[in-house]
């Protein structure tokens, strides 16, 4: 691996000041995010203990963007999210969002290319987005036909099986419903 493909090792020093190990300075959560940005992996360890802090960074940096008025992340999202870590959810949905969060990237990157390539630009991005949009819905067939309401074998259910299929059924209707909308935030973004 070469020094730009290997994650920017930040460390955080006892003062929670954060040092940057290639150029040898302070950085700020903002110089953070504008690495990320750029296509930087990065890495916080807290100096003296040695634990993994970058989630925690990551998190405050979308916390600190959110409250500034960015937001990307509707509240039924966030929402959601919470009621993940207290339900069985919480074993498929960082599988899920990860997944998702994929398949946009490749989906955008795809739509910037045709946007360079054709003649007629905005055919170019509607084509693109038609396509993010019929590899979303076999991304969620493939992620989720595992959890539908014929899953779990057969014989007949009992009504708890079928009250918990059926909050299966509200919940993955709301993430297909929150991806839509994701997508259309990001088609509103690229006009």
């Amino acid at each position: 691996m070469t020094d730009t493909e290997s994650p920017l090792l930040i460390k955080r020093y006892a003062s929670r000041r954060l040092y940057n190990t290639e150029t040898s300075d302070y950085v700020t959560l903002e110089d953070i995010a504008r690495f990320i940005r750029d296509g930087r992996e990065v890495q916080i360890v807290d100096l003296k203990t040695g634990d993994d802090l970058t989630r925690q960074y990551l998190l405050q940096i979308i916390a600190e963007h959110e409250s500034r008025g960015d937001h990307v992340l509707p509240v039924n999202v966030l929402t959601d999210l919470v009621r993940s870590y207290t339900s069985q959810a919480q074993s498929i949905v960082p599988q899920f969002l990860a997944g998702s969060f994929d398949m946009l990237r490749e989906s955008q990157e795809q739509m910037m290319e045709n946007f360079k390539s054709i003649p007629n630009p905005m055919s170019s991005a509607m084509g693109g987005f038609e396509e993010m949009q019929r590899r979303q819905q076999e991304f969620l067939s493939n992620m989720l036909g595992g959890f539908g309401p014929t899953a779990g074998g057969t014989g007949p259910a009992s009504e708890d099986s079928a009250a918990g299929d059926k909050r299966k059924d509200d919940d993955l209707d709301e993430i297909k419903k929150q991806l839509a909308e994701l997508q259309s935030k990001l088609a509103d973004l690229k006009k």
